[in-house]
């Protein structure tokens, strides 16, 4: 699974690991931040507002 990873994930994941949330913040500063909230606000948009508005033009269809 670690092949799917970009390698500065992972070095996020071992200094979290490590130290938890706080020291990943103090260590890599607010990039760390700016980065989670961005793949939740791009995740959620695709979920919550994309997806259902091709469902609802008839782009995307069950059968």
């Amino acid at each position: 699974m670690k092949i799917l990873k970009p390698k500065f994930i992972l070095d996020w994941g071992e200094i979290r690991k490590e130290g938890g949330y706080l020291k990943l913040l103090k260590k890599k500063g607010f990039i760390v931040l700016v980065a989670f909230i961005l793949f939740y606000l791009i995740r959620d948009s695709l979920l919550y507002i994309v997806i259902p508005v091709l469902i609802a033009k008839g782009f995307i269809t069950c059968s």
